[in-house]
């Protein structure tokens, strides 16, 4: 969180109808509470935190997760928080370069980063058009419609995502068509 600097931040960027919440370990950061933000102490890799936190919140349009950055924070931040994100809202995750850092616990292509383990995102997004019974339709595929990787950042954009038929036109006689 920065000490409050990053919730003030957003504040300005949101609007003065913009609710912030955040989350930090360091209990002094209550202090910056203020009209519109307001501070939850605990840490993002604590289930039981983040349980307890959603019992206390409303539904959010958006989270951001600008926190600790390693990868068993990030990764345990969107198994507890993204179903807490209204039908609509939107996933961000920041500063997904730490997971190609060793001293976050990262590196290329290890299977405990959270860029591989949201690698996994894109099969489930797509899981209503997999022919194989190990790709099954999940929460994820029902409830995002899109996506996006930019430099250093995941955005998930939640939606319905009704299962779609696959239809081709031309000449081109494919199997199973």
């Amino acid at each position: 969180m920065g000490h409050g600097g990053s919730l003030q931040m957003w504040k300005s960027y949101f609007g003065e109808r913009a609710q912030i919440i955040g989350i930090d370990i360091v209990p002094i950061c209550k202090t910056i509470e203020e009209k519109q933000i307001e501070i939850h102490i605990g840490s993002q890799s604590d289930r039981i935190f983040l349980s307890e936190l959603k019992n206390k919140i409303p539904l959010l349009d958006i989270l951001i997760d600008d926190g600790g950055h390693l990868m068993e924070q990030q990764i345990t931040s969107f198994e507890e928080m993204f179903s807490h994100i209204k039908e609509n809202g939107v996933y961000l995750c920041e500063d997904l370069c730490t997971s190609y850092w060793e001293e976050f616990n990262g590196g290329h292509k290890l299977l405990n980063t959270f860029i591989e383990y949201s690698k996994n995102f894109i099969d489930y997004l797509n899981a209503n058009h997999s022919r194989e019974d190990n790709l099954s339709i999940n929460e994820f595929t029902r409830s995002v419609n899109s996506i996006h990787y930019y430099d250093n950042v995941l955005v998930i954009e939640k939606g319905k995502n009704e299962t779609n038929q696959v239809l081709f036109s031309g000449k081109t006689k494919l199997p199973g068509y």
